[in-house]
């Protein structure tokens, strides 16, 4: 009799584990489904956006006609707006939210801070170095003159603080990434003021660029950025599982086998093509990396492939969002997006920050 109930021990305990095994891979198909609902359902608003974004301006033209416009033209002042003007304004606003939101969440990722932002690498401010410089000094006033410097600024920028940050014993970690970007970002800073001083000429050129904005940019600067954003994002999802094990600590990451060194390095890349190209031809827009990443973190987990695929629309949504606003706030006018996105930006910072305060950190 005994025997007998010792035999069946062991099947019970089989059945069990089968069953919780069955379970759990439910429970995570589930999950999964309603993340693809909820990514879908974020595209299909982000399609609304942009046809607000093509709707919307100084003078607000028909959904009609802005359809028209895209797919019967007839080369009428309205259709000339919307596809000379508004439409390569909002795939600017695309291309560039999609680059900022990404960088943000890589920058997060790698330094495991959760305020963290592009900003922080010194990027933004390796490209208005540069522009200020090739403004005041090689006399280069035109949006696609200047873009180039940007995105070399951007690129140097980053590769002198990875350098600093990686100087000395224990390599590039986190804290010394972050304190390297801070230092570079004051200095450059600093450089840039006083050459925009030095030169009006210089500041009254590059002011808007400065604020931040998607106006006035022909579809040449959007295809310009373009293959850039693009391979930046394929390197963010192919390291975003490796980053998971990353978030959990150096030394436990390493004995879940993720090459820490490579995956930073590659985060770096990737940061540099994304927040180079995206600055280069929008200008610095801030607090876009921070927020978007926070919302999806909140929507989907820690999981920074989810992460990554919902910030990718919910970048875009934000910065169009934002540039609707900045046209219809002082209409006729226009508020550049860098300005909104910092006018919405900054009450969130101070939440998350008194947020962090009162967790204990």
């Amino acid at each position: 009799m005994s025997s007998t109930v010792n035999a069946a021990a062991p099947v019970e305990a089989s059945v069990t584990d089968d069953a919780a095994v069955a379970q759990l891979a439910h429970g995570i198909a589930r999950t999964n489904l309603r993340r693809s609902l909820g990514w879908f359902a974020g595209l299909a608003i982000l399609l609304l956006i942009c046809l607000l974004s093509l709707s919307v301006g100084a003078k607000s033209i028909p959904l009609g006609t802005v359809w028209d416009a895209l797919f019967a033209f007839s080369g009428s002042q309205d259709h000339l707006v919307v596809r000379d003007m508004r439409l390569p304004r909002t795939a600017l606003g695309l291309v560039a939210g999609a680059a900022l939101g990404v960088a943000g969440a890589l920058i997060q990722a790698m330094t495991r801070n959760p305020l963290a932002d592009p900003g922080i690498l010194g990027v933004n401010a390796g490209a208005a170095f540069l522009v200020a410089l090739a403004v005041g000094t090689f006399g280069v006033t035109a949006l696609w003159g200047y873009i180039w410097f940007a995105f070399a600024g951007a690129i140097l920028a980053t590769l002198l603080v990875y350098a600093i940050g990686s100087w000395g014993r224990g390599g590039g970690t986190p804290v010394r990434l972050t304190l390297s970007g801070v230092a570079i970002a004051a200095v450059l800073g600093g450089v840039t003021q006083g050459l925009v001083l030095l030169d009006p000429v210089a500041f009254e050129a590059m002011r808007t660029w400065n604020a931040g904005s998607i106006a006035g940019r022909s579809g040449d600067v959007v295809w310009a950025i373009v293959p850039f954003v693009l391979a930046g994002l394929v390197v963010a999802m192919a390291i975003a599982r490796p980053l998971n094990a990353v978030a959990l600590g150096d030394d436990l990451a390493r004995s879940l086998g993720a090459d820490v060194g490579r995956v930073r390095v590659a985060g770096v890349i990737a940061v540099t093509l994304l927040c180079g190209a995206a600055t280069a031809a929008a200008g610095p827009i801030g607090f876009v990396g921070l927020m978007v990443p926070h919302i999806a973190r909140w929507i989907v987990g820690p999981d920074q492939r989810w992460i990554f695929a919902y910030t990718v629309i919910g970048a875009p949504m934000l910065v169009l969002s934002a540039d609707v606003l900045g046209r219809v706030v002082i209409r006729p006018d226009e508020m550049q997006v860098g300005i909104v996105t910092a006018l919405v930006g900054a009450p969130v910072l101070i939440l998350l920050v008194r947020r962090k305060k009162a967790s204990g950190l």
